[in-house]
């Protein structure tokens, strides 16, 4: 299961107003959820966002993946969106970033090149051809 951080709409017709919530990522935005983490209202000038800080940092740090406008609005209380993996006490700082640059690298590199369907393969050739006989009416 993995968990959100996302906003529930509440409130009337054309009278909006959101529930920060941790919830299932396969649940529907207004559906059920695991816990209530604060409140956004858009409407008040300045508009009123009310977040419980501790138990953010806590979801977040259980894995929990903010929304674009959750991450946002976390953004503007100055909340990081990231969580510090444990480290070990017995492996040095430097062992463990040399892992992760080496994982890194290799996750941008594929062993076997993705297969592209027939559609997709004309669609480029149709595009490349195109951007071709604009270039050379230039």
């Amino acid at each position: 299961m993995s968990v959100v951080i996302r906003l529930m709409r509440a409130g009337a017709k054309k009278r909006p107003f959101y529930r920060m919530v941790a919830a299932d990522s396969r649940r529907q935005r207004d559906g059920r959820f695991l816990e209530i983490l604060g409140h956004y209202n858009p409407l008040t000038r300045p508009y009123e966002l009310v977040v419980h800080k501790d138990k953010v940092v806590a979801w977040i740090e259980k894995g929990a993946q903010p929304s674009e406008q959750a991450a946002s609005l976390l953004r503007s209380l100055g909340i990081s969106m990231t969580s510090t993996p444990p480290v070990a006490a017995d492996v040095p700082a430097k062992k463990i970033a040399k892992k992760s640059a080496k994982s890194g690298a290799a996750a941008k590199k594929r062993a076997v090149p993705r297969k592209l369907s027939e559609r997709k393969i004309n669609a480029r050739a149709t595009r490349k051809a195109a951007k071709q006989k604009a270039a050379a009416r230039v």
